[in-house]
């Protein structure tokens, strides 16, 4: 069976570190890989499902917050990734978002983020490591409990913003031991799974691994879906 296409957008000056690790995961998952950037082709009829991946910080302006605060922005990958984010649900298209990524699927549907985040649930709290060192609770009856297990998990943690007013049609489904949102997701159809840590660094833990597979699976059943109502079409005109 041929292999389920997912775009993936990183940054153009990371992407080419970043992009081989995830396309690791995603093929492990089942399906394979494309680099998308605000300077590549990014044509969603081409893919069955969207990663938006990690990397800098989003731009206040995008949901009313002040300019000036991030350390480090990018306008074109901004915009970018917040249409891909707008179309994928109008295409009922499977996204996953990783960091930055979870924070614009947020933003993307009308969300907020706070941009100190560190600093509103206490410095002491503070973990920036690519090691698994950071607790979270995921919640029952999420999807991303259905995927990866109900119990807390150790994660990584690279972030200095989080998700703070949830955009329309998400909840939170993890937080960590201090309360800051970890995990999103859509409430309906289609799947969308925003997590604030990075999944593709641990591969080597099953349950990081399965947050791969939900988006493979889903994108797997969408070609289906789309095969057969081609199909469906061409039988029409034939008769």
């Amino acid at each position: 069976m041929t292999r389920p296409i997912i775009g993936v957008t990183v940054s153009d000056r990371s992407g080419w570190r970043i992009f081989p690790l995830i396309n690791l995961n995603i093929w492990l998952a089942g399906a394979r890989g494309v680099r998308w950037g605000a300077k590549r082709d990014c044509d969603l009829s081409k893919v069955d499902g969207i990663v938006i991946g990690g990397g800098d910080d989003i731009g206040p302006e995008l949901y009313g917050g002040t300019l000036g605060v991030s350390a480090r922005l990018d306008h074109d990958r901004d915009e970018l990734e917040r249409s891909l984010a707008e179309q994928a649900a109008d295409l009922n298209m499977p996204v996953l978002g990783i960091c930055r990524g979870a924070q614009m699927l947020n933003v993307a549907l009308g969300g907020t983020l706070d941009q100190n985040a560190w600093q509103t649930f206490g410095m002491d709290n503070k973990i920036k490591t690519i090691l698994p060192k950071r607790e979270i609770c995921v919640d029952n009856d999420t999807l991303l409990a259905k995927h990866t297990g109900p119990e807390p998990m150790k994660v990584n943690a690279l972030h200095t913003q989080a998700v703070k007013e949830l955009g329309e049609g998400l909840q939170v489904c993890a937080r960590d031991t201090a309360g800051m949102v970890q995990a999103i997701e859509r409430t309906s159809d289609p799947f969308a799974i925003g997590v604030q840590w990075h999944p593709e660094h641990l591969f080597y833990a099953h349950r990081q691994r399965a947050i791969f597979h939900a988006l493979v699976a889903a994108a797997r059943a969408r070609r289906e879906r789309r095969g057969q109502n081609e199909a469906a079409r061409a039988e029409a005109r034939l008769a």
